[in-house]
């Protein structure tokens, strides 16, 4: 092999390193060596990685979005903009998926067009190949952030305020079991994260996601990560639900749950009711309000057959807040509202907002101006704030002295 292709394909597995986490995979071809055929293979792709690389390794980076051969997005600071990144044919971007796909010992084909998946960084990447996509091979990655944020971060950064902040505290450490509602790339698993910093160390933490995420400090974690079917190695699918039923045997303090987005929904709240409390989930929705329709459809989903009535009984008795999170228009994720479920009233579920964000206008750099701002409503669960001995923080969060309970 001569000097140039030994340095390009030394220059693609430090490349590969990067995108997955381990070495770079070996191909073997019948009727060649394998380091010779690995080799060939490796400097086949080089110049389909290199570009990919340089968006790796760049940190302002939270989303890589390629989309066929010729349009390369990418997201920063919560804005969509096209790079000028581009390939010499859906072939290479292919290679790309399959370089992926192999690492991780998972298939991606014209036969198996789908792939969904977590690289060792943590990194979520969807694949989609042709025929289902019609305009070349589309790679989605969400790059894994290097750094946690904290809940102190999030005030810095205007994603909430100080005394917001501190009430979210107040919130993980009293034991409250939480949905955190919000759309697609608003910050849900971030803040959770932020959230469950704040548990206390004593506790044993059950964690469950499709793709594991959740980044806990705790000493005491078990992470439990979801497996499609393989029909290849005769491998069943293992769903949130199954993970669920299992980590109920597990004598969990606290069960937390990437998303919850179907018949697991009556597990969760199951979960909730039977001594596990703090438990925290993420549901994909646009309001509180209708982040507690989406979770009574999908407890109908698990076939039970329960009254409408009974459906909302069980989750105005499990769930204690609902965290609003949203990307809103000038890219910025903040916390837009913090609502507190306080039970029913005949088939209604009734809440009140305790925080909310109130936009006042727009400043000179396009960012929205405006105040997280505490409605003056006193929360329910004062009574266990002092119990865990917080009520002097929630009081200091409130700016307000609470009332003798």
């Amino acid at each position: 092999m001569s000097d140039d292709l030994a340095l390009r394909v030394a220059q693609l597995e430090r490349q590969i390193a990067t995108l997955t986490g381990q070495s770079a995979p070996t191909i073997v071809a019948s009727g060649a060596p394998p380091e010779a055929n690995m080799q060939a293979a490796l400097a086949d792709a080089v110049q389909a990685l290199e570009p990919l690389k340089a968006l790796l390794d760049d940190d302002s980076v939270n989303d890589i979005l390629i989309n066929g051969p010729s349009n390369v997005f990418v997201e920063r600071a919560g804005k969509l903009e096209k790079t000028n990144l581009t390939f010499p044919n859906d072939a290479q971007v292919f290679a790309i998926a399959e370089a992926i796909a192999s690492n991780i010992g998972r298939h991606v084909s014209v036969q198996k067009p789908l792939l969904d998946a977590r690289l060792p960084d943590g990194s979520r990447v969807n694949v989609i190949v042709r025929p289902l996509a019609v305009d070349g091979t589309a790679i989605s990655i969400r790059k894994f952030s290097k750094r946690s944020i904290t809940l102190d971060d999030m005030a810095a950064g205007g994603n909430t305020s100080v005394s917001l902040s501190e009430l979210l505290k107040v919130v993980a450490r009293c034991r409250l079991n939480v949905i955190i509602s919000g759309g697609t790339g608003s910050g849900k698993t971030t803040l959770l994260n932020a959230v469950s910093e704040h548990i206390d160390h004593a506790e044993r933490i059950v964690t469950i996601e499709d793709a594991a995420e959740l980044k806990l400090q705790q000493p005491h974690v078990v992470r439990l990560e979801t497996r499609p079917v393989r029909t290849d190695k005769n491998e069943d699918e293992v769903t949130i639900r199954d993970l669920m039923k299992n980590a109920l045997r597990m004598r969990p303090d606290r069960i937390l749950v990437g998303e919850v987005r179907g018949a697991e929904a009556f597990d969760m709240m199951q979960a909730m009711n039977t001594g596990h409390e703090g438990s925290i989930t993420t549901i994909h929705a646009n309001h509180p309000r209708d982040a507690l329709a989406r979770l009574e459809n999908m407890i109908g989903m698990a076939n039970l057959n329960l009254p409408h009535q009974a459906i909302r009984s069980q989750i105005a008795s499990a769930v204690h807040l609902i965290i609003q999170v949203s990307r809103m228009r000038d890219g910025h994720r903040r916390v837009t509202f913090v609502s507190e479920v306080v039970g029913s009233e005949g088939d209604v579920i009734t809440m009140q907002d305790l925080f909310g964000y109130n936009t006042k206008g727009e400043g000179p750099d396009g960012k929205l101006v405006g105040e997280f701002k505490w409605t003056g409503i006193m929360p329910r669960f004062i009574r266990r704030v002092a119990y865990y001995g917080e009520a002097d923080r929630l009081a200091a969060a409130l700016g307000v002295k609470l009332p003798k309970v």
